[in-house]
């Protein structure tokens, strides 16, 4: 058995983002999902055991057990989540899976960008443009 609730930890200045735990919300009819916008400033990472810069390479989401899941099986344990099991299985498949992965691993490290959040990058240290709604270091 599954062990509830899943908690998501979501880049909520992101738009993409932000939009996917929207639906995932509304779609959530058992409440099996717990969402944790890191990016507002009360986000306190000692408490959750995950620092903000962590996350925001990659989402991550945490069972009720503590076990932790990152990238694509996250949005297949939501799906299942939230009644889109079809979806997660569809994703599984042999010839999908792998497309999905490496079309999230490039989603993942060109968001800031593609949301138009992104100044300037150097190595792994990004800064968010300060025009937007909330700037932080990702």
């Amino acid at each position: 058995m599954t062990p509830y609730p899943l908690t998501i930890f979501f880049d909520g200045a992101c738009p993409v983002c932000a939009r996917e735990i929207a639906l995932m919300k509304r779609l959530d009819r058992k409440q099996r999902l717990t969402c944790c916008d890191f990016s507002l400033p009360e986000y306190d990472g000692e408490k959750t055991g995950f620092a903000a810069a962590e996350l925001g390479q990659v989402i991550h989401a945490q069972w009720a057990d503590g076990r932790v899941i990152r990238g694509v099986e996250v949005f297949q344990a939501m799906w299942e989540a939230v009644g889109l099991g079809v979806l997660a299985k569809l994703s599984r498949i042999s010839f999908i899976e792998p497309l999905l992965y490496k079309a999230y691993a490039w989603f993942a490290r060109n968001r800031l960008w593609l949301t138009g959040r992104k100044k300037d990058c150097l190595g792994n240290s990004c800064v968010v443009s300060p025009a937007s709604s909330r700037s932080a270091r990702i």
